[in-house]
């Protein structure tokens, strides 16, 4: 029997990570920005207009094209919970001591049911190799292996071309009341190993040093 000889890597359209942009293997190039989120049901009904009314503004404003990525995983709040419980063993106020108990079950209880996610929201601005020009594109159409120019110029043009779509959805956003922040290249590193090796979840990788 063959060994099995490949690895994730080879599976990916990631050709590198180059100043805390993502640089694909056909010479495109992706700005990764990490957005907050709201409780909608939280709000007032005259909040969820306004936000509603924000938000198709923001769709509307956009001349460029992205992608929205929803991530959702099993939270781990065990930390959480053994912090509560040394918590109620130093209450000395019954009263105190009953409400915490009683938060301590609620939360023990939605541990249980599963119903502890962790979310997160991304959105994903592209940069076409197609953009970086002649040259390039004709060694994309003609389907030639490796990047149609080097990592640094394909990140120093995606750069020039996605920060002012980077700068638009962040002000879009915060009228919304969402932050949004582009990801570090340490961020993206961190991602992308959290999402392949989720055995290993929690352990903290490092940019190799060039």
């Amino acid at each position: 029997m063959k060994p099995i000889t490949s690895t994730t890597q080879n599976f990916l359209d990631i050709e590198d990570i180059v100043a805390d942009l993502l640089i694909l293997k056909d010479g495109s190039a992706c700005m990764v920005l990490l957005v907050s989120a709201i409780n909608f049901d939280l709000l007032s009904e005259r909040e969820q207009d306004a936000t509603i009314f924000a938000y198709a503004q923001l769709l509307n404003s956009l001349t460029f094209s992205v992608q929205i990525v929803v991530t959702s995983k099993q939270k781990d709040i065990s930390d959480y919970v053994k912090l509560l419980e040394e918590r109620l063993t130093q209450v000395k106020s019954p009263l105190l001591y009953e409400q915490m108990n009683k938060y301590r079950d609620f939360i023990k209880s939605i541990v249980r049911q599963g119903n502890v996610l962790d979310k997160k929201f991304y959105v994903v601005i592209p940069f076409s190799s197609l953009e970086l020009g002649t040259k390039a594109a004709i060694s994309v159409l003609g389907n030639r292996s490796g990047l149609p120019a080097p990592k640094i110029e394909i990140a120093q043009r995606s750069t020039i071309n996605l920060a002012p779509k980077r700068d638009h959805l962040i002000r879009q956003f915060a009228r919304i009341g969402l932050k949004a922040r582009q990801l570090t290249s340490e961020e993206l590193l961190q991602e992308f190993f959290n999402y392949y090796n989720r055995d290993l979840a929690g352990t903290k990788v490092n940019m190799p040093q060039v």
